[in-house]
């Protein structure tokens, strides 16, 4: 049984044939895939957050609804296949209404040494779209109409993201084809600087560039939002300056409880609260930890989320967990030259010279208790604010009212 009537079993590429027509993987398991954790609540609890689920959306602010293969090790032979699963299943079990879905294209050398090109970012997106346009079930949305709408008839609404914006290179007007594509959402940069500013892994940052303030404008024209997660606090403050529309940082935490390249400072965290952004808390693996709870984990994750929420006020914070399908931890060890986890951890020194980043490490985990992909993580947050006191307009804000907020004036 499935928790959504509007969910009758489709899987990806099911019009296809494997082998002749594409080369099958064994993915992973969309449910169950580890042992799981659901926050335990009593009777009257186990009502109310029935009734929130039903009564306001519920909306993820990153996330990764591919399904990887089930030996992780293949991931990179899967990806270059670019045909990417989605977990229609696992979605269906869940409580998020609409998810941003960031594709893999925003990962600098994800398909290969020298970096991604363009034909791949649109070849990826394409075999996507062509996807979800054979089912019924996830609705491609590129509107707040269309994630009420998705909600309304028990359907989860699908945005397209990308991490970061090396792929536009020198030309703008490849943020207007995005557009025209669907995506709604782009980050300035993935880790690494490009064209348009530094990522949080350079050792100097030197903020938005002169091109960075154009694709800047750009994005505020035609309507797309805006995402800084992963860059360098001093070109998160300049995109926070230049932007005319409120930015997000999608998934992030706070570096103040765990010093990490990889969190934000409170400097960063209120500046882009006070422009009027938004604020999703991060859960990948190893990420939101704190001092005390060196274990990652849904207690770690959520005292990011009230050290913020106490900083910048419940109307600016939300939650992008940044979970997947499969082996997230597995997936990180494969891409360790690629993703931003061990250099956040290592010292690297701002413009002054002063170090920005302890190398201390969180205890190791094979997975994020309670958030270990996307339907776990829906549950157990919402579980989470009710177990703790949370009022139900505090919920809705946070839960997804704080995001149609946002979008409503960003992408409008």
């Amino acid at each position: 049984m499935t928790d959504r009537a509007a969910y009758h079993g489709y899987r990806s590429f099911s019009y296809l044939e494997p082998g002749p027509d594409f080369t099958p993987f064994e993915l992973a398991k969309e449910l169950e895939r580890v042992e799981g954790y659901t926050v335990p609540l009593g009777e009257d609890d186990e009502e109310r957050v029935a009734g929130l689920a039903r009564d306001y959306p519920m909306i993820s602010l990153h996330e990764h609804v591919g399904v990887f293969p089930a030996r992780i090790e293949e991931t990179p032979a899967y990806v270059r296949e670019g045909r990417m699963a989605t977990a229609f299943e696992g979605l269906a079990h869940g409580l998020w209404d609409a998810v941003f879905d960031n594709l893999l294209d925003g990962i600098c050398c994800i398909h290969s040494r020298s970096g991604w090109k363009w034909s791949e970012v649109l070849h990826d997106l394409g075999m996507r779209l062509c996807d979800l346009g054979h089912q019924d079930f996830v609705v491609h949305a590129t509107s707040v109409a269309d994630i009420l709408n998705a909600k309304r008839s028990g359907r989860v609404a699908w945005v397209a993201s990308m991490e970061g914006a090396a792929m536009i290179e020198n030309e703008l007007d490849r943020i207007d084809i995005l557009h025209g594509f669907g995506v709604r959402a782009l980050g300035i940069a993935y880790s690494e600087g490009n064209q348009l500013g530094a990522g949080l892994k350079e050792p100097r940052d030197g903020g938005l560039t002169m091109f960075g303030r154009r694709a800047v404008e750009r994005m505020n024209k035609v309507g797309m939002l805006i995402d800084c997660s992963h860059c360098g606090d001093r070109t998160t403050l300049d995109t926070i300056e230049r932007s005319e529309q409120p930015v997000i940082l999608s998934h992030i935490g706070a570096r103040a409880l765990w010093d990490s390249n990889r969190l934000a400072p409170d400097e960063v965290l209120t500046a882009c609260a006070a422009k009027g952004g938004l604020i999703g808390i991060e859960a990948a693996p190893h990420t939101t930890v704190t001092r005390g709870w060196r274990r990652h984990g849904l207690e770690s994750f959520m005292e990011h989320f009230e050290y913020i929420k106490d900083l910048v006020g419940i109307d600016h914070v939300g939650f992008g967990p940044d979970t997947l399908y499969g082996d997230h931890v597995g997936l990180h060890r494969v891409y360790a030259a690629n993703l931003s986890i061990s250099e956040s951890r290592k010292q690297a020194a701002d413009a002054s010279g002063a170090p920005a980043a302890s190398t201390e490490a969180p205890e190791p985990v094979e997975w994020v208790e309670g958030l270990e992909n996307p339907t776990e993580a829906s549950h157990n947050i919402l579980r989470w604010l009710v177990a703790n006191g949370y009022s139900d307009d505090h919920v809705a804000k946070v839960m997804g009212g704080n995001a149609l907020r946002l979008l409503g004036q960003v992408w409008a």
